[in-house]
């Protein structure tokens, strides 16, 4: 028995890290489904397939689901949804090395190079310490969420508002659209306090740890200036967030005799929460013009940013993509973003994030296509809400046939893991993975 220990353990150890990040979400996916399917976790009988879509939609931080979280599973059943949205959400290990690193406080090389794949840092990063900043960080903004949730909840008269406030709290900081409401939040669309509670959680998640700290860094004169990829990040939220809400503000009525005041908020609203791939709404999507639809699709593609909690292509990679355009189009030979020059490696890693992902997103809808009788929009919206792990739909996952569950958990699953990461996982050579900082998947 020890000598087949012996052997897993260093066959585990022989995997690559990108491999390990995929496995160790599959590993969620078991746990969580064999959690999920215990019988007293539903107020009724919940079928396998509908288990499975659930665990799959909270590991990768979706919120696409095919049942209603509070009516078909009981206060256990939910509390299991919400450990799994916070384990995808914190991303693979990163639980589980904090509580090695509050005993050891140090990790072995073969953790630090998986953790290194799920936050998309730097080899020379010092990954102890950031995760212990990334836990701690996680906790006071989740709990002062839930503090901020409560006093709405409450005030709207939402039964059990403190474990309202407690789940879609954590749902907003990971992005992961799951709500407790069967209409999400389309109750609360002219609440102030509620669209900027869950805003400002979702941005803050989906811009991430690292961004966060070098802005507050700055802010205390620590240092001159915040980083470039900061200022992508930055500028790139800032300028989906204002177009997303002038176009729709421009576009959309939401209704009759809705004051203009609401419409923005909306509009603002539906555009944080396409990009930032958080999932919550508080429009119906499937009543939205085919602009509209379209807008949201794009904005879900480009998605959140890099050690983030969000899904997507990433801003840092679109901006990557933009700036070698521009560079192509003037005819010059460097890629600069801001002034400052952008390494080879990245931009052939960029390049690469978004042939791998286009193509996934292209194969997903078209097989979706022969599966599915619904129109080609709401296809298209429901592949690409799925593969940037949004959580926004047209009403199609409720109607999904079998094998479109299982299309859509496909998809989930890689836009959770990345496509990039995903397709090194198949195809690249584990002694090739992590020769050089070409392999960083920092864009």
């Amino acid at each position: 028995m020890k000598h087949l220990a012996a052997v897993v353990f260093n066959r585990l150890r022989s995997i690559s890290s990108v491999r390990m990040v995929g496995l160790g979400y599959l590993s969620y996916i078991l746990f969580g489904f064999i959690l999920l399917s215990l019988p007293a976790l539903h107020t009724h009988f919940v079928k396998p397939l509908d288990n499975l879509f659930t665990v799959v939609s909270a590991v990768s931080t979706t919120g696409l689901t095919t049942v209603t979280v509070g009516d078909d599973y009981n206060f256990w059943g939910q509390l299991v949804i919400l450990i799994l949205i916070q384990l995808g959400g914190l991303g693979y290990m990163t639980f589980s090395s904090f509580v090695i690193l509050s005993t050891k406080k140090i990790l072995d090389d073969k953790s630090k190079s998986v953790a290194h794949t799920v936050f998309s840092t730097p080899k020379d990063f010092k990954i102890e310490k950031f995760i212990v900043s990334v836990i701690i960080f996680t906790a006071i903004a989740e709990g002062l969420g839930a503090i901020g949730l409560y006093f709405v909840f409450a005030g709207a008269g939402v039964p059990a508002p403190l474990w309202s406030a407690i789940f879609h709290s954590v749902s907003a900081f990971c992005t992961a659209g799951f709500s407790l409401f069967p209409a999400g939040f389309e109750g609360f669309k002219d609440n102030f306090w509620l669209n900027g509670l869950v805003s400002i959680l979702s941005l803050i998640g989906a811009m991430g740890f690292i961004v966060c700290v070098d802005v507050w860094r700055k802010f205390k004169g620590d240092v001159p200036q915040v980083t470039l990829t900061t200022r992508v990040i930055l500028s790139m939220t800032g300028w989906l967030l204002v177009l997303g809400t002038a176009l729709l503000f421009l576009t959309e009525t939401y209704g009759n005799s809705v004051p203009p005041e609401t419409r923005l908020m909306s509009s603002f609203f539906q555009a944080m929460t396409a990009f930032t791939t958080v999932g919550f709404n508080t429009v119906a999507i499937g009543t939205l013009s085919k602009s509209a639809l379209m807008l949201i699709a794009i904005l879900m593609v480009i998605g959140a940013s890099p050690a983030g909690t969000g899904g997507g292509l990433k801003t840092t990679t679109f901006s990557a993509i933009w700036a070698l355009m521009k560079s192509a189009a003037g005819g010059a030979r460097e890629v600069k973003i801001y002034g400052a020059e952008v390494p080879d490696d990245r931009i052939r890693t960029a390049v690469a994030t978004f042939t791998f992902y286009v193509s996934t997103l292209v194969i997903g809808t078209y097989l979706l296509t022969l599966t599915e009788t619904a129109p080609f929009l709401d296809v298209f919206f429901e592949a690409a809400s799925a593969l940037g792990t949004v959580g926004l739909s047209m009403g199609l996952t409720a109607s999904l046939t079998t094998l479109g569950k299982f299309l859509i958990i496909i998809l989930m699953y890689i836009g959770r893991v990345g496509p990039l990461t995903f397709g090194m996982a198949l195809y690249v050579k584990p002694e090739l993975i992590f020769d050089d900082d070409k392999t960083d998947l920092a864009v």
